[in-house]
């Protein structure tokens, strides 16, 4: 069983490892009280005051503490940002990565401005953690791209529904303009930046073309071979 498990985590491409694996690290230890969630959570006046900028990440990697919750994004963040970039992303590390830091971007930036809105600032002065909006974002993208495939959790696991539109929002921003933009325009808006690019060494995928199979109908006189 053990050993299963090794394998199974390391076979997940390194983003999704990486990430899964601060945010197990850093729950557990605030559920045993080694990090304290105050030192995590995102507060603007911190960051701009007091340059506490690992605000903007960590609040991303605390999924509060372990329960039925904390295993429902667990199991969403090890199958879906695994299946991102295994398929969708495959062979474009650095793209995976720069679309959960537009993601990321997009989110802190909902709250900031939110925050900054008579009437609804002390609603967006409660979001605090972001890591279940990022999650469904990501869970958002990959239905965008795979919308044939039912979802199923078998009534098993509960969420916090308050943070699924704001995964939403980040989640179709980037699908508009990463997808549906360029093909309209022919421009791509969200080209990765070289910089994160040199980042990942990315490997050439190679396609195997299957013995026997056409891409092209066959010639005439096949058609009317008896």
């Amino acid at each position: 069983m053990a050993q299963a498990i090794e394998e199974w985590y390391k076979q997940m491409p390194v983003i999704t490892r990486s990430y899964l694996t601060a945010a197990v690290a850093i729950t557990i230890g605030c559920s045993l009280e080694i990090i304290s969630p105050y030192h995590l959570y995102l507060n603007p006046k911190l960051v701009v005051k007091h340059y506490q900028f690992w605000r903007l990440i960590t609040n991303f990697l605390y999924f509060r503490k372990m329960d039925l919750d904390f295993m429902f994004h667990m199991f969403f963040l090890a199958r879906y940002c695994k299946l991102l970039e295994e398929n969708t992303f495959r062979g474009r590390t650095a793209d995976f990565f720069y679309m959960l830091l537009f993601g990321a971007s997009v989110l802190t930036g909902i709250v900031l401005i939110g925050g900054m809105i008579p009437y609804l600032s002390a609603s967006f002065a409660r979001i605090i953690f972001l890591s279940n909006s990022l999650t469904f974002m990501m869970v958002y993208v990959w239905s965008k791209q795979n919308p044939f495939i039912h979802m199923s959790f078998l009534g098993l696991f509960t969420f916090t529904a308050a943070y699924l539109p704001w995964g939403m929002i980040a989640g179709h921003a980037y699908y508009f303009l990463e997808d549906v933009y360029p093909r309209m325009t022919g421009r791509r808006p969200l080209k990765t930046p070289s910089l994160i690019k040199a980042l990942f060494a990315d490997e050439d995928v190679v396609v195997a073309r299957p013995e026997n199979v056409r891409f092209a109908p066959p010639p005439a006189e096949e058609l009317h071979r008896d």
